[in-house]
């Protein structure tokens, strides 16, 4: 995405910045030329590095710490990343987690509300508190991480994340008709097996992804760049039609 032009100069917040997926997107946006606002909770390190990275290439970034369960943090960092950059053109909601696996009886109300916040209120509350700073342009735009799980069901133990991956695909379409109106695009996307990330080290077994693997029509797994590729396009089309939609990124193993 380096020939990206559209890129250059916007200011973009990327929740979850410096791990994983959001790492990738972080990167892929500083190559691209845009101004980074690295949100991150335990990932300082990651973080700090990827905002020296980014001044080095002659742009602004910002590494900002919050927990986006909590209203006042989610607040916090959306206004210091706009303060820095004196407005927002992109957000990108990709903070999220599985935390563990829990069947339907090993439920408790906790675990159930600690999953649903980390994934969806989290999101919403971000999104709020961006929103009156992306209407400001003639055009912006928002892209939310969904999951195939999301899709599917995932796998035995998923059952929060899944449906909490589902109802992000019902927020995404609600919200963009929602702004669509005042020029800010809302779209999604649904990565697949994505390995090299903590997601999977933590919480899926080298013999379930080889299984998973054998399944994908393509034969292999995903990367994290894969899926920063793609939020990239989403997040660029200014001038685009596209909005609502959620891009599917799983090698062939679900399509509709």
């Amino acid at each position: 995405m380096k020939n990206n032009t559209k890129l250059i100069g916007k200011n973009i917040l990327i929740t979850a910045g410096a791990q994983g997926i959001g790492e990738a997107i972080t990167r892929h946006f500083i190559d691209s030329g845009a101004n980074v606002a690295i949100h991150y909770f335990s990932s300082a390190d990651t973080a700090n590095q990827l905002k020296e990275y980014a001044i080095s290439k002659g742009q602004k970034a910002v590494a900002l710490r919050g927990d986006l369960t909590k209203e006042i943090d989610a607040n916090a960092v959306v206004e210091k990343a706009a303060e820095a950059f004196e407005g927002l053109d992109i957000l990108i909601n990709n903070a999220g987690s599985l935390v563990a696996r829990k069947m339907l009886s090993e439920m408790e109300d906790d675990f159930w509300h600690k999953v649903m916040d980390i994934n969806l209120t989290s999101m919403m509350l971000v999104t709020k508190a961006a929103t009156p700073f992306l209407v400001k342009n003639n055009n912006s735009s928002i892209v939310n991480l969904a999951s195939l799980a999301g899709r599917k069901g995932g796998h035995p133990g998923s059952l929060v994340y899944s449906t909490s991956k589902g109802a992000i695909l019902t927020f995404t379409r609600a919200l963009s008709s929602e702004l669509g109106p005042q020029g800010v695009r809302v779209n999604a996307v649904a990565p697949g097996l994505i390995l090299g990330t903590s997601f999977h080290n933590t919480h899926t077994t080298k013999e379930s992804a080889a299984a998973t693997t054998a399944s994908i029509p393509i034969q292999r797994a995903g990367n994290a760049d894969d899926v920063a590729r793609a939020v990239l396009y989403l997040a660029s089309e200014y001038d685009g039609f596209i909005t609502g939609a959620t891009l599917d990124i799983n090698g062939g193993v679900y399509n509709m």
